[in-house]
Parts: structure tokens; sequence; C-alpha cells
């Protein structure tokens, strides 16, 4: 097969010549899965991506993939089960921890989200988004400074990184740090996140203040 492709469909199309070749390939499978989700052919992916488990059940990787696709549809339960799959196939993998956590974050479960996001930080001190999900939990938590603190240290050594912008934002109007609070949402929204229009509202009295 050939190193580099110009066209995802050439790529899609070599590769499903090598499983016909070879049905039990699960790198092939995996790989086509990948290609079909850069398309957002998620049915396509989907089937790709199960049998590469078929034919190599600790496929981590894969997993992680499908519970993506999970979320797509937005089946939380699903999303779980295969970041728990993929975190007892590797075990010190960071991702499906995240993962999880972010599960429990949309569930409003921050105390299992803490649990989860540790575990992958002690793995991966510098993983960005479970850096960001810890600072949400504590959000979540009412612990306004904390989020603040892991926000700063966050932005620190990923200035430009949305997210957190957007946390800090919301932690500094709770504790009262309005002018912080405008200058985080503006670089939120510099970086290209979209806060809630509802947060937007309440900052704009603070705007107009001399």
């Amino acid at each position: 097969m050939k190193e580099r492709y110009d066209d995802v469909d050439e790529y899609i199309a070599d590769l499903k010549g090598e499983i016909a070749a070879d049905k039990q390939c699960a790198s092939h499978y995996y790989n086509l899965g990948l290609a079909l989700l850069s398309k957002r052919d998620f049915a396509a992916a989907e089937e790709a991506l199960l049998n590469a488990v078929r034919n190599s059940p600790h496929l981590a990787e894969a997993y992680v993939q499908l519970g993506g696709i999970c979320f797509q549809r937005g089946d939380l339960d699903g999303c779980l089960r295969y970041n728990e799959e993929a975190a007892n196939c590797r075990p010190q993998f960071a991702v499906p921890m995240s993962n999880i956590a972010f599960v429990h974050l949309q569930r409003r479960e921050p105390d299992k989200a803490i649990s989860a996001l540790k575990k992958a930080l002690k793995w991966d001190p510098k993983f960005v988004q479970a850096r960001n999900g810890l600072a949400t939990a504590q959000y979540m938590k009412g612990n306004f400074r904390e989020c603040e603190t892991l926000c700063r240290e966050l932005l620190r050594d990923e200035p430009a990184f949305a997210p957190a912008w957007n946390n800090l934002a919301l932690a500094c109007f709770e504790r009262r740090e309005y002018a912080e609070a405008i200058e985080a949402v503006d670089k939120a929204v510099k970086f290209g996140f979209e806060p809630v229009p509802e947060f937007l509202e309440e900052l704009r009295p603070h705007r107009e203040q001399p």
C-alpha cells in the first residue's frame, strides 16, 4: 500500500482492497475506520471499528473511537462503556480516562469526573483536555478559586486553549472579578470558543461600567 495519499477516497479504496485480501487484519479495519471518520461517515466507520475489535479485542484505540461515535449521536452510556473497555485493555492510557470523566461532567457528576481525571493526569500530567476537565469539575463543585488557579496554570502552558479561557471567565465572574472575566471571555472568543449567550448577557452590564 502507498505510504502517502492525496485523496482520502483513494486511501479508503486501497484499504478495502487490503481487507478483501486479509479479512482478519485489525489494523486495516482500524485505519479504514479513521479514514471514514475523516469523511464523517459515522455508520461505516463504526462498522469498520467493530470489525477491528472483533479481530483484535484489546485494541484500545478502536474502543476510544467507538466511544466518540457514541458521543456524537448522544449515546453517553455507549461512550462510557467503550472508554471503560479501552481503559481495561490498556492500563495507564490517559485518553479513555479523560473521556470517562467527560461523560461524568455531562451528567453533572463532578466527583466521579475528578476521580477519573486524577488518574489521567497521573499518567499524562500535561494532557490539556484532562487539565481543563479538572477545572470544569471544580467549577461545578463551586470551588471557583481552585478552578481559576487550574485555568491559569493551564494557560501558562497553552495560552491559546480557548475552553480554559472560558472556564477562567466563568470562575472570575463567580468571584466578582468582572474585569478579569471580561478579558478572559474575550480571549476565549478570539481563540475560537463560543460562550453561551446567557453568560455574555450577564457580563454586558459590567462592560458598560466606567
